[in-house]
């Protein structure tokens, strides 16, 4: 029995990247020798293992991912290596520090080559067109790029066919990563430039080449602004919540009527449902597709602090539900601030709408709700603590103000 370091792991140390988690293939070895040396089965599916002390995943070795079938002692980890989806993951180390490479992963790690290890690569798993373009926002500070073959590879009809059907929590887990990456945006234009997008977030495709007002959108496209809001999140906040609210804030504007272009008028009603949508669709988590939700209804509504009511700006904190969430509004005004630098020529602009609304839900929190009430109860209550509320909002300062 042979055991070799494999995947991620290895690529990150031959980078100098930090190693998060080890994976290794067993040789010459059935299931039963795995579980007499203590090792115990996780996988029902395919032979996979945890190791009783560190409890790494051993696998092993197979000839097609994923398959039980192909999986036996008498397999090579030269043939394991080639079932896999790219030449710079398709490496083994064995026990004492020697490299097995049949696809020269090593020269493509060289050369910052993302390569498809075989032509079949994507075929066998829509998956890995994700992985891909998530790979590329993990390595672009290294300055990897995606072979054109591999490109045109990841656009076959077979393998569209296939990223249609995969199961939302597959492509949530893929995008959740992306997001966290150090270039999100090139998540999305990796999937664009491979024309398969569309098959996986068709509510975000569908926006390029929407136009919007020059006067507060030079960039006058949708899809270019989403990508400049996304870039202005993943500036302001590592959280996965608030850069996915970002990339979905302006759904609603591909959903808006032509003859009414390049107005947007109700985008964020349309928002919401398309929001709602998505993220049924590929099993967002619930605090994560809330966030998005209350983005895409009330981000306009920041943006003009300046010249809301008083009794509108307590619209948007109940309707956020800032007083039992403040944190989540903390970070609804981070995606907010990042729409409004998300814009070509306002990158490095202040943002003083943000200020307002927390000063807003600090003030009306932190009201004497009983003095406000009195002897009132039942809706009467409700209505005077409202009252009292927007009363202390009115006497705030207003901040600049601007349109996104």
């Amino acid at each position: 029995m042979e055991t070799y370091l494999v995947g991620g792991a290895l690529r990150d140390r031959l980078l100098g990247r930090p190693v998060k988690d080890r994976d290794w293939v067993v040789t010459g070895a059935t299931p039963e020798d795995l579980i007499e040396r203590g090792f115990r089965r996780v996988g029902k599916a395919f032979p996979v293992f945890l190791h009783p002390q560190t409890r790494e995943e051993y696998a092993l070795a197979c000839r097609s991912r994923g398959d039980a079938a192909s999986a036996g002692p008498q397999v090579s980890i030269e043939e394991d290596l080639r079932s896999r989806d790219l030449t710079v993951n398709a490496m083994a180390e064995d026990a004492a520090g020697h490299l097995v490479d049949p696809l020269g992963g090593l020269r493509d790690l060289e050369r910052r080559r993302l390569r498809a290890a075989s032509p079949e690569a994507f075929a066998a798993d829509p998956l890995r067109v994700l992985r891909v373009a998530r790979l590329a926002a993990e390595l672009a500070p290294l300055g990897f790029e995606v072979e054109p073959e591999t490109r045109r590879a990841m656009r076959s009809h077979r393998v569209r066919e296939g990223l249609v059907a995969l199961a939302g929590e597959r492509v949530w887990g893929e995008i959740r990563r992306a997001l966290a990456s150090d270039d999100p945006p090139r998540f999305v234009r990796e999937l664009r430039a491979a024309h398969v997008l569309e098959d996986v977030l068709p509510e975000v495709d569908c926006l390029f080449g929407v136009p919007q007002p020059t006067r507060w959108h030079p960039e006058i496209d949708t899809g270019v602004h989403t990508l400049m809001v996304l870039e202005q999140a993943a500036a302001l906040s590592p959280r996965v919540d608030v850069r996915f609210a970002a990339l979905t804030h302006d759904l609603g504007k591909g959903d808006t009527p032509p003859e009414i272009l390049p107005s947007h008028r109700g985008h964020e009603e349309r928002g919401v449902t398309l929001v709602d949508r998505l993220c049924a669709r590929i099993r967002v988590p619930g605090a994560t597709a809330r966030l998005a939700r209350h983005t895409a209804r009330w981000h306009a509504h920041v943006h003009r602090a300046r010249e809301l009511r008083p009794a509108v700006v307590l619209d948007v904190l109940e309707g956020c539900d800032a007083f039992r969430r403040p944190e989540d509004f903390a970070a609804l005004l981070l995606a907010c601030e990042a729409d409004y630098r998300g814009r070509a020529g306002f990158e490095h602009r202040p943002y003083p709408q943000a200020g307002f609304f927390r000063t807003a839900l600090d003030v009306a929190a932190r009201l004497d709700a009983a003095a406000a009430v009195g002897a009132r109860t039942g809706p009467g209550a409700a209505r005077a603590l409202r009252e009292a509320r927007a009363a202390a909002i009115a006497a705030l300062p207003r901040p600049g103000n601007d349109q996104a």
